[in-house]
């Protein structure tokens, strides 16, 4: 589980604008239920990341990642389930919560055989039905077998926490 956070954090990244060293990872880390919201160092903006085991489905690992600036919005999605066969697909995935559709046909890449990455215009009204979710699903096109629906429950607060860490980040 640790493993795919720690992936989770490197690919939320993406927005930063500094390159991964190889130096030990810093961070400022502070926990919202069983999300952790964490400022690393070498990244520009900070991240929300859960992370879990479902009994019910052969005791996979699911771990879901968002970060934001006032221009977009990532959410990186890892399930131990997936097998995707080529890194840097482009997949099409409608986007809904337990009580709304967020949007359709949404572009999400894929960054290695469990990983895929959703890269989003900054929307508040996403935000907010983020914020109210107790769980978020992605419906692929044509491939139920790898749609999935992630647990994120007291996602307003670890959103709101995020907030508070960007607005606040050194």
């Amino acid at each position: 589980m640790k493993r795919y956070l720690l992936a989770a954090g490197l690919l939320a990244g993406a927005l930063s604008a500094v390159a991964l060293t190889a130096r030990p990872v810093q961070a400022q880390q502070s926990k919202v239920g069983d999300w952790t919201i964490e400022k690393r160092t070498q990244d520009a903006h900070c991240n929300a990341s859960r992370g879990y085991k479902d009994k019910e489905d052969e005791n996979r690992d699911y771990v879901i990642v968002i970060t934001h600036s006032e221009k977009a919005i990532v959410i990186v999605m890892i399930y131990d389930g997936w097998e995707w066969d080529k890194v840097g697909e482009i997949l099409r995935a409608d986007v809904g919560t337990d009580d709304a559709d967020i949007m359709k046909k949404a572009k999400w890449e894929v960054m290695d055989k469990t990983t895929v990455r959703g890269i989003f215009e900054y929307d508040q009204s996403m935000m907010d039905r983020l914020s109210k979710a107790k769980r978020l699903s992605l419906d692929f096109e044509d491939d139920d077998d790898d749609s999935i629906e992630m647990q994120v429950p007291r996602a307003g607060e670890a959103l709101a926490a995020l907030k508070f860490c960007e607005e606040n980040r050194k």
